[in-house]
């Protein structure tokens, strides 16, 4: 078991140029860049609400080249969940994810409780379209993981995406949402702490 620290590590691993870092700075900044800038390795973060108290979402955007495979096994091995990010306009996209997803199976040992989501990224883009959505479908039921189709650009599934991804996380009650919305059984439990009176 990872030590029950108050951050939930999410590392985002796929081929240069999928839109890894276009789909984290979508979700943490609500931004997105038309312009190219491979990554070595960089780290967002954002509060969540985990376990009824706060915690720290970090998201590792990882680099698409194979230069670091040091970094890479790190990454996997500190990670808690993972998301495989593939361009649904390049099939390569989706091969190159085979060994990484290889790798997190040797490294995580059983993968039963570890959160992975397949994402097909820029479905926006549908002339340039070379892998269909059955097919990401189909590697997803192969691998066992969720499966999502996302577009950084329009901002479809974005959020979805991380929402989904903690959703699969069964050891900690992990969710977006933080303090302005919450849910029925905390508001229901505050009502009730209300009813206390010392008189």
């Amino acid at each position: 078991m990872p030590e029950q620290s108050n951050d939930y590590r999410v590392v985002v691993f796929g081929a240069g140029g999928v839109g890894k870092s276009s789909l984290v700075l979508r979700f943490v900044k609500g931004t997105f860049r038309e312009s190219y800038i491979p990554t070595i390795e960089d780290t967002y973060r954002q509060v969540i609400s985990c376990d009824k108290s706060i915690c720290t979402l970090q998201i590792t955007d990882t680099t698409g080249s194979h230069q670091f495979p040091a970094m890479q096994r790190l990454s996997i091995s500190k990670g808690h969940a993972f998301i495989l990010v593939y361009s649904v306009t390049s099939k390569q996209s989706l091969e190159e994810l085979k060994p990484i997803f290889e790798q997190i199976c040797q490294i995580k040992g059983d993968l039963e409780s570890i959160p992975i989501m397949l994402v097909g990224n820029k479905c926006d883009e549908t002339s340039g379209r070379e892998v269909e959505m059955s097919d990401g479908e189909a590697m997803s039921k192969k691998w066992k993981c969720a499966f999502m189709e996302t577009s950084a650009k329009t901002n479809h599934n974005v959020k979805e995406l991380f929402q989904e991804l903690l959703n699969l996380e069964k050891r900690r009650n992990v969710s977006l949402q933080i303090d302005g919305k919450k849910n029925k059984q905390q508001k229901r439990a505050e009502k009730l702490k209300g009813k206390c009176v010392v008189m």
